[in-house]
């Protein structure tokens, strides 16, 4: 039998119990497969942009700098050696992708400990629906004081709202997701998650 949470109103008044899957949120600490998912989403993030020049790339040198011979000076074909100052760069960084792939067995692992380790600190909780009739950062902030959720929280809806993703825009360390876009870093980095009860059903059914 796994966990049960109570549902919640908006106004932190229960009136339901739910059941977590086992399968998604009953599941080992699993650390090292917890950090490789971490990795993979913040290479992903790495825009990969640093550029150097090399010898070939370095405008001007056309020119052999002086003779080969009869100067007292060392040989030098052209200015833009790497040995000169404005010459290339010799092995220096190149646009490049610094993404990894992931197993998809470790990815859908990696997010069962993750889930499972906020459910086992009591770090989740459930709303029955979640809706407001405008975007109102200040009706958002009242309703996490409402349900008493600290400043780092994770709301995951069924799909995407508008009007709640304004409400929770400027309210530092609040991210609002849709169940499809949950990932594992953004879980380590919530104090609490905060779902409605078709997002988790959602959570369930994709992660099992």
């Amino acid at each position: 039998m796994g966990r049960t949470l109570d549902v919640l109103t908006m106004e932190n008044v229960k009136v339901d119990q739910v059941v977590l899957p086992e399968a998604v949120f009953s599941v080992p600490s699993q650390d090292h497969l917890v950090h490789q998912a971490v990795r993979v989403q913040r290479n992903a993030r790495r825009q990969g942009t640093a550029s150097t020049k090399t010898r070939s790339e370095v405008s001007g040198g056309g020119r052999k700098p002086w003779r080969q011979k009869g100067t007292g000076r060392a040989r030098a074909g052209t200015i833009r050696s790497p040995l000169w100052r404005h010459g290339g760069t010799v092995f220096g960084p190149k646009p490049r992708s610094y993404a990894l792939a992931l197993p998809r067995a470790v990815r859908r692992q990696a997010m069962r400990a993750a889930l499972s380790a906020k459910a086992e600190a009591g770090l989740i909780r459930v709303l029955d629906t979640l809706s407001l009739e405008r975007p109102s950062t200040k009706a958002f902030r009242a309703l996490l004081k409402t349900l008493a959720v600290p400043g780092r929280a994770l709301v995951i809806l069924p799909q995407e709202d508008e009007v709640v993703m304004k409400s929770a825009r400027n309210l530092p360390g609040v991210k609002v997701l849709p169940a499809r876009g949950l990932n594992v870093y953004d879980i380590l980095e919530a104090e609490v998650l905060l779902l409605t009860r078709e997002a988790l059903a959602l959570v369930g059914e994709a992660w099992q």
